[in-house]
């Protein structure tokens, strides 16, 4: 199937601020929501196309212009970090992308990645050319796996477990294996301690630990409290760190706070999600699960202007 190349308001956002990895520019480079996985726990949403087929999803050099003008206006950033609205492995040219990005800048490039492609040459010869990868191991038994992704037919723990055990083999840059922990699902004893086996054999230069910090995919995905989250990363060992714990105090504040700078944005003047991304340094699927939420409680309107779509306050009857 051949994707339109019609170009998103805007291809990157940020930088944002990153615990792993500082300044962060993301480059989205797959529409929402393609992915070979279907995450309980996705910030992002349910998977809306579940598929394993690479293609040319956009126009690459595209991307190129924008970066190189943001460059040219002086963007100062630790890490070029592709990822975004799906998994970036999908898109065939993650190679091209990569080299181009190399002609323009020396900052190190990123990939967030799901990690299940990777049993495939292309690809690892594709994120071999980036300098850190960030791939995912969230389950250690085929039941946890199906469970937390609800994967494509075609995808599967061993393929995954594989994939990564060839990366290491042949990946000269840094790994920084992620474990996104929910709840009473890969949390058991058992679970972790084949995990921590798992991990011993693909070698990663760190493990991450994180969980439902953000709003998930499916609201009965409960977050690992703080205490276990450190306690997990205790008997993992080695290179494991804590990197996402929910709040002490929970996240209605945190989302009050985020509805209330979005509103004061759009009480100024209408804005794109990008135009918002940008100005408050938010991730671009964060802001737009916000503008919905407003929108459906009829807080703010949104209109169409050319190809961008534009959000406003609801105009106040007297």
């Amino acid at each position: 199937m051949d994707i339109a190349k019609a170009k998103p308001t805007s291809y990157t956002y940020g930088p944002v601020p990153s615990r792993r990895l500082g300044l962060s520019l993301g480059i989205d480079i797959v529409p929402p929501k393609f992915c070979t996985l279907d995450c309980v726990y996705c910030q992002i949403g349910r998977t809306t196309r579940r598929s394993t087929v690479r293609q040319d999803f956009l126009d690459i050099q595209a991307v190129l212009t924008e970066l190189r003008e943001k460059l040219a206006a002086g963007l100062k950033a630790d890490y070029l970090t592709i990822g975004g609205s799906g998994e970036p492995t999908l898109n065939s040219r993650l190679g091209d992308l990569i080299d181009g990005i190399r002609r323009l800048t020396d900052i190190p490039v990123a990939i967030l990645t799901n990690g299940t492609l990777l049993y495939r040459e292309d690809v690892r010869a594709e994120c071999a050319k980036a300098d850190v990868v960030i791939p995912t191991l969230d389950a250690a038994d085929a039941a946890v796996f199906e469970a937390v992704h609800r994967p494509a037919a075609d995808i599967t723990i061993e393929k995954l477990v594989s994939g990564l055990e060839q990366f290491r083999a042949e990946f000269q840059g840094e790994i920084w294996l992620e474990v996104f922990l929910v709840a009473g699902v890969n949390t058991q004893a058992g679970q972790i301690e084949k995990l921590k086996t798992l991990i011993q054999r693909i070698r990663p230069d760190k493990v991450h630990l994180n969980t439902a910090v953000r709003p998930p995919a499916e609201p009965d995905v409960r977050a690992v409290p703080a205490e276990m989250l450190d306690e997990i990363a205790h008997r993992i060992g080695g290179h494991c760190e804590v990197i996402g714990a929910p709040p002490a105090a929970g996240m209605g504040p945190c989302r009050a706070r985020a509805e209330s700078d979005i509103l004061s944005v759009l009480k100024r003047r209408p804005c794109s999600v990008a135009d918002i991304a940008t100005g408050l340094a938010m991730p671009r699927d964060e802001v737009t699960k916000y503008l919905t939420a407003l929108q459906d409680r009829g807080v703010i309107t949104a209109e169409r202007r050319g190809d961008i779509l534009y959000f406003q306050m609801r105009s106040q009857t007297p």
